[in-house]
């Protein structure tokens, strides 16, 4: 009789039969049996400087990839990944989260083995709350199906899951699933009313517009986007984290919608709209500008894979993808609207920066604009990183990252060897701001060791700038590193500093000319510089802004 595949087989194999071939993680006592494991599946696994780095790499890994997956162990490792998992939740990519943990047999009488705080569940209820699946295999007869219909979850709602490995059962004989696997299919009722409802209401618009984020990127529907922005004649405008959900360089397409924070002609257009087809939009403050009030719901249609909604019409048991391409076959075409918004690509800086003057935000960002190309994937951290950026003109779908909704400091450079590994044809462009890079910057050390070449252009402002130009004070302040010694630190890689215009131009110029290790380039800005976008955001959320305690 053939011998079955034990727990820890089944988990693997499951895992490179999803396409993953990079597994992110830091090794410990209750998960190192784990990792041989993964590599002779064919899961090369990368071990970082840190876990909440790993779970950033396996989260940009997935949001190309469509799944990633990331290995630590028992609680001093599982809570520090914990927040890198729960922006991946709020922001939807799907990453597979595994622990190794204390074998059933030691949990016994409950005794105090390191690593545990308060009971042996207490891992898996935290990752409950920021997952939408747990499972302790804890039993090898129902270990394969636990896995599928985990695995299964995270494909369904792009949302990450927690997978727990006691050590004791990871080489026990483990069946085959017995899980049936459902078909996903809409409700076909449902799905003939919407869109005849939507096909209404487009035909009878006078100025419609569709309004894209992140879930068409997570869903895989950039394609249909395209087409049907063509074969409509509608414009597109995409938010902050749904950012190159379309080439920006496409005639349809007119910039980034930002609410009251965001370009006043692009907000102009989107309140002009008469009809707006939000397809996957999440409406949070970012998206709005701190208020939903000014998306009138009477004139949208609005798609998520969690709710379709047109006017004030709710359908249920209709997905996403089957409405995008519904609304394809309907063959709808517009006339062109005349005096369509401004797209970032048609403008030209009246005064253009001489290369003798000092780098500011706004000739930092005109300098990368010029040299983005299909080849580069953007990668943004929070802060003036992300809202310089909301300005650059990304030339494919898909080629820019960032954590626009969750906005957790750090996420940039552990995210570029995620981006990295998921397509090798891309060379990861790093924004970060020196609060961001002191936070996770040490895993260009990761870079170093398996052959990567991210160029992380770090803009020193000497502190928190987004926090600075809300509310000023000295907790906003930074120790300035020596960043351009790194490379002596990890003895590869080569950094140097630019303070004027030529010295950043010429910077990049040679960064884009090497690939065979990391380029870091120090942009000395001054602390009191801001970008447009982030001058709108400081005006709103400044402390005199926003509403008194209610009494």
């Amino acid at each position: 009789m053939k011998e079955l595949p034990s727990v820890a087989d089944r988990l693997a194999s499951r895992l490179r039969s999803e396409g993953i071939e990079y597994l992110f993680g830091v090794p410990g006592d209750y998960s190192l049996p784990l990792f041989p494991m993964f590599r002779a599946r064919g899961i090369e696994t990368i071990n970082t400087c840190d876990e909440q780095g790993a779970g950033f790499a396996a989260d940009a890994y997935a949001r190309i990839r469509g799944i990633g997956a990331a290995c630590v162990t028992y609680c001093v490792g599982g809570l520090k990944i914990a927040n890198a998992v729960a922006e991946a939740y709020a922001e939807k990519s799907a990453v597979i989260v595994i622990s190794g943990a204390p074998g059933m047999a030691e949990r016994r009488k409950d005794p105090l083995l390191h690593h545990k705080v308060r009971n042996f569940d207490t891992q898996r209820k935290i990752f409950e709350e920021i997952t939408v699946g747990t499972a302790v295999l804890d039993n090898p007869d129902t270990a394969s199906s636990e896995i599928d219909r985990l695995l299964g979850l995270a494909r369904r709602y792009h949302r990450p899951v927690y997978i727990e490995v006691p050590r004791d059962l990871m080489d026990a004989p483990a069946p085959p699933s017995s899980a049936l696997r459902e078909p996903e299919e809409s409700d076909p009722q449902a799905l003939a009313e919407a869109l005849e409802e939507a096909r209404q209401m487009l035909l009878a618009a006078r100025c419609p517009l569709i309004l894209a984020d992140v879930e068409i990127h997570r869903f895989g529907l950039q394609k249909e986007l395209v087409a049907l922005t063509e074969q409509t004649n509608i414009p597109v405008a995409a938010t902050l984290l749904g950012k190159s959900v379309i080439a920006e360089t496409h005639p349809h397409y007119i910039g980034v919608y930002e609410g009251a924070t965001g370009r006043a002609e692009v907000r102009d257009y989107v309140d002009a709209s008469d009809c707006l087809l939000l397809l996957g939009v999440f409406l949070t403050d970012i998206t709005v500008g701190g208020s939903s009030a000014s998306l009138d719901m009477g004139r949208c249609i609005y798609a998520t894979s969690e709710k379709l909604s047109i006017r004030h019409h709710s359908f249920e048991g209709v997905r996403l993808q089957d409405f995008v391409r519904g609304l394809l076959k309907l063959g709808i075409r517009k006339e062109a609207v005349p005096g369509i918004a401004v797209r970032p690509a048609d403008r030209e800086t009246k005064t253009p920066p001489r290369p003798q003057d000092r780098v500011t935000v706004a000739s930092l960002f005109a300098e990368i604009n010029r040299i983005l190309s299909p080849n580069i994937v953007v990668i943004a951290d929070v802060g003036e990183a992300l809202f310089g950026a909301s300005e650059l003109v990304i030339r494919e779908s898909t080629e820019f990252l960032s954590p626009a909704y969750y906005a957790s400091l750090g996420f940039a450079v552990p995210a570029s060897l995620g981006a990295a590994l998921a397509n090798p044809r891309l060379r990861p462009l790093v924004l970060v701001g020196d609060g961001a890079f002191q936070m996770t910057g040490v895993e260009l050390s990761t870079a170093v060791r398996f052959g990567l070449s991210p160029i992380v252009v770090l803009l020193n402002n000497r502190g928190y700038s987004t926090e600075r130009h809300i509310l000023d004070g000295p907790f906003n302040d930074l120790l300035d590193w020596n960043y351009c010694r790194l490379p002596e630190l990890l003895g590869a890689g080569r950094a140097c500093q630019a303070r004027t215009n030529q010295e950043l131009a010429e910077a990049l110029h040679a960064a884009l000319g090497q690939k065979e290790s990391y380029w870091l380039i120090e942009v000395r800005l001054s602390p009191h510089d801001r970008s447009p976008a982030l001058e709108r955001l400081a005006q709103r959320l400044a402390p005199e802004k926003r509403p008194g305690p209610v009494r």
